[in-house]
């Protein structure tokens, strides 16, 4: 039997937020109990914090290399500044650096079918479909194509990848035919 942790627990909300405030939950709680408790029992309610700061050394493992949101926005918008040539180029690099084998499914400008390159790596094929200009969201219609081209070439998995987001319909369409979507 796994346990599952409920979503809104005050865990699982300190684990979503920066590792710090685990922390501070903990220097708080120590200072409440040294307020309030007799002397003879502070200890047992530091101890009572224990909870808080492993929470703390839980968050800040999962959070050690990952990049700030102001990282993340800048290079969004470097990625957004390309030409079709550039983002393209740069992820063929970044795939080929996975291990990927990268073949191009159009070689001058954006595809015109679903799919922009097909990933090969041991023995799975994937498609992906880029697409880098910023729309608000990103509809069905897209991955739907996208999909039918993973069906007609038998491909393993499909990626669709954007700089903007999804429409909810979109991400469920998705979910549904295990389409990862993201950049």
């Amino acid at each position: 039997m796994k346990l599952k942790m409920a979503p809104n627990s005050l865990f699982a909300i300190l684990l979503r937020n920066p590792w710090w405030y685990s922390v501070v939950l903990v220097v708080v709680i120590c200072a409440v109990s040294a307020a309030l408790l007799p002397k003879d029992v502070v200890v047992f309610g530091a101890i009572g914090s224990f909870p808080f700061l492993v929470t703390a050394g839980i968050a800040l493992k999962r959070q050690w290399n990952k990049p700030s949101a102001a990282a993340i926005e800048a290079e969004m918008a470097r990625l957004a500044a390309l030409s079709w040539r550039e983002f393209s180029q740069e992820l063929e690099t970044r795939f080929a650096r996975q291990g990927y084998a990268v073949t191009r499914l159009a070689a001058q400008g954006p595809s015109t079918g679903a799919a922009d390159f097909r990933l090969e790596k041991a023995g799975r094929v994937t498609l992906v479909a880029a697409k880098r200009y910023k729309a608000a969201t990103h509809g069905v219609e897209a991955l739907e194509a996208l999909v039918a081209h993973k069906e007609a070439m038998g491909a393993d998995d499909a990626h669709y990848l954007c700089l903007g987001t999804v429409s909810p319909q979109a991400a469920k369409y998705a979910r549904k035919h295990a389409v990862k979507v993201g950049l």
